[in-house]
């Protein structure tokens, strides 16, 4: 008898809770708390600038590989970005650039985008400092 009279206080006491919830979530009555601050408004262009510095590749599809060496030595890269990852490197060396899914990212190089878009798979390229 003790264990349903349980159930039943533990059942009022998450309707309640649930209720409150519920209330606490609905907006008020004041509009301007709906809206979030500068909605509506263009965002900046160069607000969003990025330093491209010597090479940047960043994600704008799904997922690539990328991989950035130097000619003979060292890998600095060697890595699978996801949408919206991105690299940089703003190096006075040449570098090898391999992207495994070209259409998936966009590149600039000294600053000027370089459309790879159309190219193949394991696509390759040269950076000059």
């Amino acid at each position: 008898m003790v264990a349903i009279g349980g159930v039943i206080v533990l059942f009022i006491t998450l309707v309640v809770l649930g209720g409150f919830f519920l209330y606490k979530s609905l907006p008020s009555g004041n509009d301007a708390a709906a809206v979030p601050e500068g909605a509506g408004e263009e965002a900046d262009p160069q607000a969003e600038a990025l330093e491209t510095g010597t090479l940047f590749v960043r994600v704008i599809g799904e997922s690539s590989d990328v991989v950035v060496r130097v000619p003979g030595g060292d890998v600095l890269a060697d890595t699978t970005l996801t949408t919206d990852e991105y690299l940089s490197f703003d190096e006075s060396r040449i570098l090898n650039v391999t992207i495994g899914r070209p259409s998936e990212v966009e590149v600039y190089v000294h600053g000027e985008h370089r459309d790879i878009s159309d190219e193949d798979a394991g696509y390759s390229f040269t950076v000059e400092p």
